[in-house]
Order: C-alpha cells, then structure tokens, then sequence
C-alpha cells in the first residue's frame, strides 16, 4: 500500500508552492541586482559625459585665450610741469629789508642807533 492517493497530491502541489515561491524570489533579488548594475553604468555615463563637457569648455576657453588679440597698449599719462611755486611769504620780505639795512650800517651809512631803530621798526611790522 502506497498510502493515500490524496496525501501525494498535497505533498506534490506543496512541493510545486515553495519552489515556485523559492524561484520567485531569487528571481526578483536577481531583476533587483540588474536594475542596480544598470543605474550605476547609467550614473557612471552621466558623470562621464559631465567630465567630458567639462573639458572641452576648458580647452574651448584656453584656445580663445591663447588666440585672443593682445589688451590694447595705451600711452603712459602725460608728465606735466610742476605747479609754481607760491609766492614767497612776507618774511621774505622783511629778510630783504633786514638785508639792506645790515648793508647800509656796514656801509657806515646808518649809525649803530639808526641800525637797532630801523631794524625794531622792521621787526614790529612796521
């Protein structure tokens, strides 16, 4: 006797349930592993293509710099003559008159009391 005939029927039809269960679940771990794979090569493509933009705008930009007309030369600015010089301040001018005054006393023109007279005179502002 072999046992119920019903018994082998659930035992086959479990058997088929968990390998049936078993294969599908590997095979979304597997379709998991494969949409993975794929983001990362299209990631990987993505950054390529940045990377290879980006190089070819900087030898864009060394090309025009390296053919880009010289910044244009301008004259240096003209060199112009110094201010005059200001006026001489009053002092000067009693300098001057101090000048003449110590001549005309070595000339023996002005007295010795004449000379201190004058020079007070010149030196009050007066």
């Amino acid at each position: 006797m072999r046992g119920r005939p019903g018994r082998s029927l659930v035992r086959g039809v479990a058997a088929t349930a968990v390998v049936a269960g078993t294969a599908g679940a590997v095979h979304h771990r597997q379709q998991q592993r494969w949409a993975g794979q794929q983001a990362a090569a299209s990631q990987s493509s993505a950054t390529q293509q940045q990377l290879a933009d980006q190089q070819a705008q900087i030898e864009q930009l060394q090309y025009q710099q390296q053919y880009a007309p010289p910044p244009p030369q301008y004259a240096p600015p003209p060199q112009y003559a110094p201010p005059p010089a200001a006026p001489a301040p009053a002092e000067s001018a009693t300098v001057q008159q101090l000048q003449q005054l110590t001549q005309l006393h070595d000339a023996g023109v002005l007295s010795d009391e004449e000379f201190a007279t004058a020079k007070q005179k010149v030196l009050a502002g007066g």
